[in-house]
């Protein structure tokens, strides 16, 4: 039975990206496939985690860049990189290369911080006290200034190259880009910035509690939070959910997935270490199960954006059969139409 409060227009799915430590290429390549069966499938958006020091995709621009040339339509993000590591305008420009190899389908997710692993990675990747660094929001704003495509130097500056004369600027420009760059909420804080200066906002399984442990409550303050500053201004939110259907799957399969969840239930039943972190439940069962939790998740009536994060270490034919069973027997009851549909623009 559809959940009659829940209304959603974009439907993706998000894929860790996962490769044998001694057989990248074909890890890489099954994530590709992936992407192609979610366009055939109607699935309006792919997205990739970008992670370092681990069997999987360090680089989201140079895997997306191959994935703008296996797929058409559907729309490739990455959740998210770690701006701390990044110079915002060598990221720029890879990103705007993306995203004109793919007619305008990039979206881009970014968090920043103190960077994970920094203690092995700052001095491979800064020169100089990198510890002192600003690895604040700042280097993302610094992100969205450059893709915006602004000249660069001093008035009448010009760049003269083989091929003739141009004023300076971010090369290729990509005018929409800076209106499809997300931030990785996951506090009041994180809400709230990204809201006030103009970026969508990504809401996954994991969040702060902050004035309470309850999940549900703690994400839909940020909820709230977020679209309090855009005080009527266009933006999306995208909202992740760790959702495994098991309809088509045999029974050896089903066991495999309910033991996943089963493992990972006992984090959620507390806040853990200083920040109070809070994770959802994994969402495993029939698609009559699976519509019965998310009429009571009241965060998902609030948005109309989706995505359905895969779980890491699954069998690439355990990810086709998940994708393709929630679109077919769990979407259409969630108010999702397949394509074609209108282009995604900043103002749904």
């Amino acid at each position: 039975m559809a959940p009659t409060s829940i209304s959603i227009d974009r439907l993706a799915f998000l894929t860790p990206g996962n490769y044998p430590h001694d057989d990248p290429y074909s890890g890489l390549q099954k994530t590709l496939e992936l992407f192609e069966l979610g366009e055939r499938l109607g699935y309006d958006g792919a997205w990739v985690r970008q992670r370092h020091l681990e069997p999987g995709i360090s680089s989201a621009a140079a895997f997306l860049a191959a994935a703008t040339q296996r797929t058409s339509r559907i729309e490739l993000g990455t959740a998210v990189i770690p701006i701390g590591y990044e110079s915002p305008y060598r990221l720029a420009e890879d990103l705007s290369t993306v995203d004109v190899l793919s007619r305008g389908r990039l979206n881009v997710g970014v968090s920043a911080g103190f960077p994970l692993h920094a203690a092995i990675l700052g001095p491979l990747v800064f020169d100089g006290d990198w510890r002192n660094f600003d690895f604040s929001h700042a280097r993302v704003l610094r992100l969205v200034d450059n893709l915006r495509g602004e000249l660069l130097g001093e008035p009448g500056a010009i760049i003269e190259f083989p091929g003739g004369r141009v004023r300076p600027r971010l090369q290729p420009h990509a005018p929409g880009l800076p209106d499809r760059i997300w931030y990785g909420g996951g506090s009041l804080k994180s809400a709230e910035w990204a809201g006030r200066n103009g970026l969508n906002l990504l809401l996954g399984n994991v969040t702060s509690g902050e004035g309470t442990d309850k999940f549900f409550e703690a994400q839909l303050h940020q909820l709230e939070t977020f679209a309090a500053q855009r005080d009527g201004k266009p933006g999306r939110v995208a909202l992740g959910r760790v959702i495994v259907p098991f309809d088509s799957a045999d029974a050896s399969t089903r066991k495999r997935y309910t033991d996943y969840a089963a493992a990972r239930h006992d984090r959620t039943l507390r806040a853990h270490g200083e920040r109070r972190t809070l994770f959802a439940g994994d969402i495993v069962g029939t698609s009559e199960q699976i519509l019965e939790q998310l009429s009571k998740d009241p965060i998902l009536a609030g948005v109309r954006d989706l995505r359905l994060e895969l779980p890491y270490d699954f069998e690439q034919h355990e990810y086709e059969q998940i994708i393709t069973d929630f679109i077919d027997l769990i979407a259409p009851a969630l108010g999702w139409r397949r394509y074609p549909k209108p282009a995604a623009s900043a103002a749904e």
